[in-house]
């Protein structure tokens, strides 16, 4: 179990400095570049600061214990919509390997979180199975 959740945070720490605190940091110490990579792929000013926002809320989902297994689910699908969005963005207007690439090779990782986010979930869940006890799942 202890390697399971070794392997989870590593991953589960990628998505959130990449996906939660590299655009919290943007927008409270570089406001200017807030649409660097939304504008130049023809999406309006605001998209940016509602991305941001359901990004931090969504790393915050993950990352915390506590929170439900059903959110965090959510939350993984929301996250994995924006790379996917953001690989077909990046396909159809800029068409840069580059920039095309990062949202796969982020999605590779958020996928090796949420494994092991499941994982660990269902190895709690025998661990009280038949004990008539409720057992919250949780990473910690």
């Amino acid at each position: 179990m202890k390697k399971n959740k070794v392997a989870f945070w590593i991953a589960t720490v990628f998505i959130v400095l990449w996906e939660g605190l590299m655009p919290l940091g943007t927008l409270l110490f570089a406001p200017q570049y807030i649409n660097a990579g939304t504008k130049p792929l023809g999406y309006p000013d605001y998209f940016a600061y509602a991305l941001i926002i359901c990004k931090l809320l969504g790393v915050i989902a993950i990352a915390v214990p506590q929170v439900p297994t059903k959110l965090k689910e959510w939350a993984y699908a929301g996250l994995t919509f924006n790379l996917i969005f953001a690989f077909i963005s990046h396909a159809c207007v800029d068409k840069n390997a580059a920039f095309m690439m990062m949202p796969i090779l982020v999605l590779g990782i958020l996928a090796v979180s949420y494994f092991y986010q499941a994982k660990i979930a269902r190895l709690s869940n025998k661990k009280t199975a038949g004990t008539g006890a409720y057992h919250q799942t949780s990473v910690a």
